[in-house]
């Protein structure tokens, strides 16, 4: 399936690049996807989303073709680009999905704004980002020390410790070519504005409808930092993909997708 790649300019001075799957009149869910990763990120999922679903999936700031700033790599200002591209775009509400530093920027825009929010997706999430120390080794031993150009052999080596079963060919060789499209100065600003940003005493206050989505095989993440979102969050339920890695949506978008949108279906349109 060929998707048109759109592009918007945005009021915190960026231009994310996008997709769009579904009908206008949809209920709006933004994909954000893990760091290195870009749009081809939820392109296995899209397929298997009906028309009720307005589906967004972004490259985010410094990712795939999208700008690639100076600065601006905080959590924060990565949640604010995605409020701005709402506002671009004309949305009021949407569900919230992320993968792994997706996530992260997800739960940070729902803190910061609820009111923009109808629901709250996240896989392969941690609790605290900056309390991992997967995510302090991979600083201290590769992100600090990386150089221009990055050695393809430690994305395609990062991209294959993050899955289990085997995916798509060409969807992996997609994933790594986007992968190589971020010099190593935005990998930086990205580890040093997300993996130091600790902002777990706050998920208590995501009243929202939730849901957590962890393969159980998950080399990054662990049933620890799910066990704590569980609890923090109030509203979360919790699905585990068994024999699955760090990207569930890549190893099962079929399942992935009907997740979604039972919880859509449960969540927002029973809510209407």
């Amino acid at each position: 399936m060929t998707h048109e790649v759109k592009s918007v300019d945005l009021n915190t001075g960026v231009t994310i690049q996008y997709v769009e799957k579904g009908d206008p009149s949809g209920v709006p869910v933004l994909m954000l996807h893990g760091i290195s990763d870009s749009w081809h990120s939820f392109e296995l999922v899209l397929p298997h989303l009906p028309d009720t679903i307005r589906a967004f999936s972004l490259s985010q700031r410094g990712h795939g073709d999208s700008g690639r700033p100076d600065t601006g790599y905080q959590l924060k200002e990565l949640a604010d680009d995605v409020k701005a591209f709402m506002d671009a775009l004309e949305i009021n509400k949407a569900v919230i999905t992320g993968h792994s530093m997706g996530s992260v920027v997800a739960k940070r825009f729902v803190i910061d704004y609820p009111e923009w929010t109808l629901g709250l997706v996240v896989t392969g999430a941690f609790y605290s980002q900056a309390k991992s120390p997967v995510l302090k080794e991979l600083w201290d031993s590769v992100i600090s020390q990386l150089n221009d150009p990055i050695d393809p052999e430690f994305i395609r080596e990062f991209q294959e410790s993050t899955i289990v079963r085997p995916v798509q060919e060409s969807f992996f060789e997609t994933i790594v070519q986007e992968s190589l499209k971020l010099p190593a100065r935005v990998w930086r600003a990205l580890a040093e504005g997300g993996f130091q940003d600790d902002f777990s005493e706050k998920l208590h206050t995501i009243k929202l409808p939730t849901l957590i989505i962890w393969g159980d095989q998950d080399g990054i993440t662990t049933r620890g930092d799910q066990n704590a979102q569980i609890e923090a969050i109030q509203n979360a339920q919790y699905v585990e993909y068994p024999d699955t890695g760090h990207a569930p949506h890549w190893e099962e978008p079929h399942r992935f997708a009907s997740d979604l949108v039972t919880f859509v279906e449960k969540h927002v349109f029973r809510g209407k």
